[in-house]
């Protein structure tokens, strides 16, 4: 199968509408990493002076986790800042890094967008699904289960498959060296506070909303990218959706104009704070109503994606 289809934006924009949506920032980027992790830390703030409001900070965390992981694929483009070895640098180390492996894997995606060759295509293959399975991913999801199988789920199989006698230290040295980020970071938050009596700050406020909504928001971003969506699709504008997203949503489910999805595989070097302008110019133009833009926001992509008779 070829390639998807490429548009070229001066087709749709002229060189004075193009040149600011093309422009990479120096000071955009890491303002929105700066923004993610000061909502971060005022949500944990919020626990400590008010315990009663974790529920809330699990999900404004988890969701400013996938803000991070958001910011983490704008890198993968080089679209967090102007100088790709600063761009690099910021994602590794503030966004929680992985750009590296992930930049290859995601071109293959954008070039191959929702062909039999798309690497991520099985995450929308199975769409439209009933009720029923949607509510159980949903409770897998909130449940920690999705986690500790995403994260845990090859060395349990380790351990299943290891023989009898079979020395265990081999299998343990490879399970830290891939988790070993994550555990330096909890021992290096739970050093500094501990001293203060916070030594739950880490696995309450970090691991618990990575643990549950995080994979929620992360499967609902997906479901509404692709789902619904043919397979070899071959027009541009469709094989990607946008999903209009109010405040509320915005704020626990979709940060930093992920929901811009479709403008995003049209013109993938876009960096995701001008994604919204581009979306408002192709609108004035007509352009948006050939597109795949559901206006219902994610409760309708979720009933679409649900539609499938029990």
């Amino acid at each position: 199968m070829p390639a998807a289809a490429r548009l070229d934006p001066k087709d749709y924009f002229t060189a004075e509408e193009w040149a600011p949506l093309a422009r990479r920032s120096s000071w955009k980027g890491p303002a929105m990493i700066a923004h993610a992790w000061a909502t971060i830390f005022a949500a944990g703030a919020m626990v400590v002076v008010w315990p009663f409001t974790l529920p809330l900070a699990v999900m404004i965390i988890g969701t400013r986790q996938l803000g991070l992981a958001i910011l983490m694929h704008d890198a993968a483009h080089g679209a967090l800042h102007k100088n790709l070895k600063v761009n690099d640098w910021l994602s590794e180390w503030l966004t929680g890094g992985g750009v590296h492996t992930y930049r290859p894997y995601h071109l293959t995606h954008h070039r191959f967008g929702q062909q039999s060759e798309d690497p991520d295509l099985s995450l929308s293959a199975p769409f439209p699904i009933t009720r029923l399975s949607l509510r159980r991913k949903i409770v897998r999801d909130l449940t920690g289960q999705t986690f500790f199988k995403a994260r845990f789920g090859r060395f349990v199989g380790k351990l299943k498959a290891r023989k009898s006698g079979e020395p265990l230290l081999p299998i343990l040295t490879v399970e830290f060296k891939r988790h070993r980020r994550w555990l330096a970071m909890g021992a290096i938050v739970t050093a500094v506070a501990a001293p203060f009596g916070l030594w739950w700050v880490w696995p309450v406020l970090w691991v618990l909303p990575q643990a549950s909504w995080y994979p929620l928001v992360t499967r609902l971003r997906n479901i509404a990218e692709h789902a619904c969506i043919a397979e070899n699709e071959p027009d541009p504008m469709r094989q990607a959706r946008t999903t209009k997203a109010n405040l509320l949503e915005r704020m626990l489910i979709a940060p930093y104009y992920v929901n811009y999805h479709c403008e995003h595989h049209m013109f993938m070097h876009v960096p995701c704070y001008s994604l919204p302008r581009a979306h408002r110019i192709l609108a004035r133009k007509g352009v948006t109503q050939r597109m795949l833009v559901e206006p219902g926001g994610y409760l309708k992509v979720l009933s679409l994606a649900s539609s499938k008779p029990a």
